[in-house]
């Protein structure tokens, strides 16, 4: 019987069950059999509770390897896994519970009482040590459970993205869409069973759970499992590891600690993703470290797209070219591709691209074109030699005066401005422009300098419709659990700023 996305995560190290997977903070080892048998054993407790092929586990735990075998679990008894936030309120929550009607919740100890008053399902729970009453359960089963049969196009997991406009959608992704995005993934960065991955990122994220773990998996290599992100952490694993990776937060941070170059001597690769990288971030890497960090570009809907090259050019600021059977083209919306060297949205194709929307058939076909096309709302740049650049959101293009403006081209003038940290360029109500261009800017000091000095350094290199009408200088911008600046919340904060004047 095949389970196809299991079949693949587990092919690598059946000859040699006895080979490290995961080195634990405790300063255990747990071996690829160990870690298997433990995911079949709650497999089978997952369908003692009722779970039936297609049904959905929704997870909101904390991450441990026994989170890890419930995703593993999961799909080997048939399931979807539903990761969740652990962040989400009961609120948030509820929602995802009524629109996925998932047969068996998973949550920590402490909020059984509260997920059993949203859901009819299951519940089950898993604490940050990864006990609970599932592993319990799972302990009353014996290993060899046998995998459900699932064919490629089979959902094996729905992420639900960010929400930053209107309500979160689920993401349906198949079989096929993991298991060839983990291969190509792995052969593309060269990982092999001799790599150490430190593994600090969440599990509820497509970066930290399809990733990080599934090309460890695949490539039978072994991770240094961390609860969460710590420099201190970091720098003590660097020297026993090969890989690391990370969001950019994870490296502006790296690069202020002592003894950075010393603990990276040995390692192998760095990768970035999930937000974007600053160039200067790029930079400053390479020149404390002597590597470059490899950049690639991927959403919640499609696993990875691109990727600088392992073996060739990295170029700061740029996410790569398209990975091995990957189509990417850049549109004006409406079909027509874009005249070279000018901004589109990225739309991609490929076996990794998802099956749509959960429960949204309009919503799917809007966003998944027939020709097989997914039209991901990022508006791109493509250099002659293909490298992709990506310059903001189609949402957050700023549309003044009947002009366009893309944030990214304001945001790399301000951040480059003597005394600024970074910036975020966005697009405010204005009475006579229909927008206007704003600026929310981090400065080193408050000190540092002045709206004046800022618009006064990039005014003559825009045009004047590109110009910010106003700063505002904050201690941080807002950012999500992976990074990404929330222009929404500033898009709201900021939204009276002329309406309101006379």
């Amino acid at each position: 019987m095949q389970n196809t996305l299991v079949d693949v995560l587990r092919l690598s190290r059946q000859d040699n069950p006895a080979a490290p997977l995961a080195h634990l903070p405790d300063g255990t080892t747990v071996s690829y059999g160990a870690f298997f048998a433990g995911a079949e054993q709650i497999a089978a407790a997952l369908v003692a509770a009722g779970l039936g092929p297609g049904d959905r586990v929704a997870a909101q735990v904390h991450k441990s390897l026994s989170a890890l075998q419930l995703y593993v679990g999961t799909v080997m008894a048939g399931g979807v896994f539903l990761p969740l936030n652990t962040g989400y309120t009961a609120t948030e929550l509820a929602y995802f519970i009524a629109d996925a009607s998932p047969r068996v919740v998973v949550c920590d100890p402490a909020d059984q009482d509260a997920v059993a008053a949203l859901a009819t399902a299951r519940v089950l729970t898993l604490d940050a040590t990864g006990q609970g009453t599932l592993t319990k359960a799972a302990q009353g089963h014996p290993a060899g459970f046998t995998p459900v049969a699932r064919g490629a196009d089979d959902l094996a997991a729905i992420l639900y993205t960010s929400g930053t406009t209107g309500k979160p959608k689920g993401a349906m992704l198949s079989h096929r869409n993991l298991a060839s995005n983990a291969q190509t993934l792995a052969d593309y960065w060269q990982f092999t069973a001799d790599d150490v991955l430190i593994h600090a990122l969440p599990i509820f994220h497509t970066h930290g759970l399809f990733v990080a773990t599934n090309i460890t998996l695949v490539s039978g290599g072994a991770m240094i499992f961390q609860p969460g992100f710590n420099t201190d952490d970091i720098l003590a694993a660097l020297p026993r590891a090969t890989a690391l990776m990370g969001v950019p937060t994870f490296y502006t941070r790296l690069l202020q600690c002592e003894g950075l170059a010393k603990a990276a001597a040995r390692m192998r690769l760095f990768i970035s993703g999930s937000a974007p990288l600053l160039a200067e971030t790029h930079v400053a890497w390479e020149q404390h470290t002597g590597h470059r960090i490899l950049e690639r570009y991927g959403m919640t809907e499609t696993n990875m797209n691109t990727s600088n090259p392992y073996d060739g050019e990295r170029r700061a600021g740029t996410v790569g070219v398209p990975l091995p059977g990957v189509d990417l083209r850049l549109t004006d919306g409406k079909g027509k591709r874009v005249e070279d060297g000018q901004p589109g949205i990225v739309e991609v194709r490929g076996p990794n691209v998802f099956k749509g929307y959960w429960n949204l058939p309009e919503k799917t076909a809007e966003e998944l074109l027939p020709d097989g096309f997914f039209v991901t709302g990022d508006i791109g740049t493509l250099d002659a030699d293909g490298y992709l650049r990506i310059v903001g959101r189609a949402k957050d293009m700023v549309i003044t005066g009947g002009y366009n403006v893309y944030p990214k081209e304001v945001e790399l003038l301000i951040d480059a401005h003597p005394g600024v940290v970074e910036s975020a360029v966005i697009g405010v109500p204005h009475p006579d422009f229909g927008e206007a261009v704003v600026g929310v800017v981090v400065l080193q000091s408050p000190d540092a300098t002045t709206q004046d000095s800022i618009l006064g350094d990039i005014g003559p290199q825009l045009a004047r419709y590109k110009q910010p009408k106003r700063l505002f200088f904050v201690e941080a911008l807002p950012r999500n659990a992976m990074g990404k600046v929330q222009k929404n919340l500033l898009r709201d904060r900021y939204a009276q700023t002329f309406t309101d004047a006379p």
